[in-house]
């Protein structure tokens, strides 16, 4: 495997850890919000997971964007140049989502006030971010002076950057109530548990709807991607499988009488998604930013990927047993979980 593979297979990862944890994370607030008053047995299950879990989403943006301004500062620049104002907004919106939560922890009478702000910033989040997938792929970039220039006017036109994001937000949905299904039947609340597990079932098939609507609304600039993902075809092709088995996993009645074998389903779908994202990468590379920016065009030199590999490979030898304590006090312990 080249440097730059290799590389790129680290910055997919990272990518893909984010997208999950994040979509988890930003659901749970936008459902701690919804039934904060219709449902409170369903939002406090919601803000139990969101309670500490949003650092540890935050820790693997950081991981995100050093990777990609370490690895391919060229391609960090063109990026910024071209998202320069979804980006910041995200970054305001983050800013302003994790202050609000560390202050409302504090004083608890900003409780409902904490649950808008995550509800609200849990739905702009994604959207602004799932907006860099339709850019990327061409057509609503020309060169000024040398220079890349985004152009916003035939971008909020388009119907393949509502597709797109339309596709973000209900996979955002979608992940964070089937896992807090799981999670609240591993908190023993069957009734939260079957709640969410009701909502996963109407928002799975939508979700995947909108993935197909989102391809066939891609601009004539972006018809390249669509004749590669036809070459991954198989990957795609297992990727639906693993959605079948998840979806068809919550209709299952295990042996206490309890409807859906919510972990198979979590894990069915999450692989589904690596799937997915997996045979999207292919067909996507060598662009970055197509056509004009390459993973060659925009990787670093041999020096600096070796010195950044050695720290990466450092971080996750510290970060790992953090990870893992983190998910056995917060996601398994009983004394946790039940607490009311």
């Amino acid at each position: 495997m080249s440097d730059t593979q290799l590389a790129i297979t680290i910055l997919w990862c990272f990518i893909f850890i984010y997208s999950i944890a994040g979509s988890i994370d930003f659901g749970a607030g936008f459902w701690s919000m919804v039934f904060s008053r219709r449902n409170p047995h369903a939002a406090d299950i919601a803000n139990r997971f969101l309670s500490p879990s949003w650092e540890v989403t935050n820790v693997f943006l950081v991981l995100l964007v050093v990777a990609l301004v370490g690895f391919f500062p060229r391609a960090a620049y063109v990026l910024g140049t071209l998202l320069l104002v979804p980006v910041s907004l995200v970054l305001v919106l983050l800013l302003f989502r994790s202050a609000f939560i560390v202050y409302s922890y504090s004083v608890q009478k900003h409780e409902l006030a904490l649950r808008i702000v995550s509800g609200v910033t849990g739905l702009l989040i994604p959207g602004l971010l799932v907006s860099v997938l339709p850019i990327s792929l061409g057509g609503f970039i020309h060169m000024s002076q040398g220079f890349p220039q985004l152009e916003f006017g035939k971008l909020l036109t388009s119907a393949t950057l509502y597709a797109h994001v339309g596709f973000g937000i209900l996979t955002e949905l979608f992940l964070s109530a089937l896992f807090l299904s799981d999670y609240g039947r591993e908190a023993g609340d069957e009734q939260v548990s079957q709640h969410y597990r009701s909502i996963a079932v109407v928002l799975g098939p939508l979700a995947l709807a909108m993935a197909v609507l989102a391809t066939f609304t891609m601009v004539p600039e972006a018809l390249w991607i669509v004749a590669r993902m036809q070459e991954q075809s198989m990957w795609f092709l297992l990727s639906v499988v693993a959605f079948a088995i998840g979806y068809g996993a919550l209709w299952i009645r295990r042996n206490n009488g309890r409807k859906g074998w919510l972990r198979l389903s979590v894990v069915a779908v999450i692989l589904q998604f690596a799937l997915a994202s997996y045979a999207y990468g292919r067909a996507h590379m060598p662009y970055i930013v197509h056509p004009d920016l390459t993973v060659e065009a925009g990787f670093t030199n041999h020096s600096m990927f070796v010195s950044l590999l050695w720290g990466y490979g450092f971080g996750t030898v510290i970060l790992l047993p953090a990870f893992i304590l983190f998910w056995w006090l917060f996601l398994k312990d009983k004394r946790y979980l039940r607490t009311k």
